[in-house]
């Protein structure tokens, strides 16, 4: 039998490492914010553009279209209203709650960060999908990270039994759009 002394130290542990890992990741957001705010980002921009460019072919650009169409604020929308009325149908108006401020604070913190970096879309090709706001941070990424992060969360928590693989899908998903 394990001693609560044994228990915590394990439980720290555990938290310190993922202390780590979002340390890291906001290591790397804040170099990525850095970057953009020195313009040193459109270098990378243009040549990691350009390479991924070469591989354009109209199968590809189907495929991207309907990933894209994932992280589209019309169906952002559409499956944030979906989402409130089941948590709604099921009762679950705290995380309703709290899906609408998280949904809400994601959209707000996206626009002032965009209005404060004002990165521009680069001009490099005739683009397929036609946007006119500054482009970092991503609108569709940070709108599908929250909208589809969260639903994933409460799917977690509705099914411990394949949670496991709910994360795996809400990361995949997350990823894509």
């Amino acid at each position: 039998m394990m001693s609560n002394r044994q228990k915590l130290i394990d439980s720290l542990k555990r938290q310190g490492v993922w202390l780590m890992g979002y340390l890291l990741i906001l290591s790397i957001v804040a170099w990525l914010c850095t970057e953009v705010w020195e313009r040193e980002a459109f270098s990378l921009d243009r040549s990691l553009l350009l390479w991924i460019h070469q591989f354009a072919n109209p199968q590809l650009d189907r495929v991207m279209l309907f990933i894209t169409a994932l992280g589209n604020p019309g169906m952002v929308i559409t499956v944030f209203i979906i989402t409130i009325v089941w948590l709604g149908m099921k009762r679950r108006y705290s995380d309703g709650f709290r899906f609408l401020i998280i949904c809400v604070g994601g959209l707000l913190i996206n626009q002032v960060m965009k209005l404060f970096f004002a990165k521009p879309r680069p001009e490099l090709w005739t683009r397929l999908i036609s946007e006119h706001s500054f482009s970092f941070p991503s609108g569709h990424a940070v709108g599908s990270m929250v909208v589809y992060g969260f639903i994933g969360y409460i799917l977690a928590r509705e099914f411990p039994v394949y949670q496991r693989y709910i994360y795996a899908a809400a990361s995949i998903l997350n990823r894509a759009c």
